[in-house]
């Protein structure tokens, strides 16, 4: 009778280790792709920031600029958005573009860019996409620095809402010899608020004896003091400023600075009709007016200069 046999089946050794050796591989292999996948896609993904980040600083500048010519919202929006399509980002899908128009402190468009990054090595590993989201603001307008600026006032209310002026062609203003204009083709003189008004410092001022140097605060009264003019500054107008753009300060029906706008002087009348014959060239803009630098008769005649340039 032969002796039965018990088979007692033991792990191999060689299969434990084998089994281990699976994992670590699988392990290491994760690992492996991970770090190919950042090298890889984060490069891929800086690429894509790059791109992005420029179809918005082109975008926010086109929709400033855009603004500052036709002084509306909606196409300087339409434009920004535009601009960022003709540089490979628009709004559909996943990605999404959007864009805003600011006019509390100058005209400041705002883009901002939200694209996902579709990943390729990291999609294995459970990261199929990062999500990019890239933001640029420009500034446009003029600076409030005026060079030369005449010394005298226009009422706020021969510009519409919007600001834009409603004397855009040949028109006489005339001074009826008040404080502050009274009427749309109403103006007063004034030497901005550093004193008595007085025919011979507003001659001064017109021929370049005198020179003002002074910043006015929004709401500051800047009208005359003495209700008085005279036919002689006219004269000095008409012989000194004809053909030239002027700073003008913008003011409200109580004398009060609101704002400047730029205005051409064709020629000026005393006697009788004493009047000022011009038009404005600029819409309204509601800001500090820093009057200096030099007389009224030696200044290029403009508010600064254009001004179009990321800040942000």
């Amino acid at each position: 009778m032969c002796p039965s046999v018990v088979d007692h089946a033991e792990a191999s050794p060689h299969r434990e280790a084998s089994g281990q050796i699976l994992v670590i591989f699988a392990l290491s292999l994760m690992a492996l792709v991970g770090m190919t996948g950042l090298a890889l896609d984060g490069g891929s993904t800086f690429a894509q920031l790059r791109d992005q980040q420029t179809a918005a600083d082109l975008a926010s500048l086109a929709g400033a600029n855009d603004y500052l010519i036709n002084h509306d919202a909606d196409l300087a929006i339409a434009r920004a958005e535009a601009i960022a399509g003709s540089n490979g980002f628009t709004t559909g899908g996943s990605t999404t573009v959007s864009a805003t128009v600011n006019t509390e402190n100058g005209v400041a468009v705002s883009v901002v860019i939200d694209k996902p990054h579709q990943n390729s090595f990291l999609a294995i590993v459970g990261m199929p996409t990062w999500q990019v989201t890239t933001n640029a603001t420009a500034l446009a307008g003029f600076p409030d620095s005026a060079a030369g600026a005449s010394p005298f006032i226009f009422p706020i209310s021969a510009f519409d809402n919007d600001g834009t002026p409603k004397y855009q062609t040949a028109t006489d203003f005339g001074e009826t010899n008040g404080d502050v204009p009274v009427g749309d083709v109403d103006f007063a003189w004034t030497n901005f608020g550093t004193g008595n008004v007085n025919p011979t410092q507003v001659r001064d001022i017109i021929d370049g004896t005198s020179v003002i140097n002074k910043t006015l605060a929004y709401g500051e009264y800047i009208g005359q003091h003495n209700n008085g003019y005279d036919a002689t500054l006219f004269t000095a107008v008409n012989t000194t400023l004809s053909g030239l753009d002027l700073p003008v300060a913008v003011v409200d029906s109580n004398g009060n600075f609101m704002g400047w706008a730029t205005f051409h002087v064709n020629s000026a009348v005393g006697g009788s009709g004493k009047n000022i014959n011009g038009y404005f060239l600029s819409s309204f803009e509601s800001a500090r007016l820093t009057v200096g630098a030099c007389s009224a008769n030696a200044c290029p005649r403009y508010l600064g200069s254009y001004v179009l340039k990321l800040i942000d």
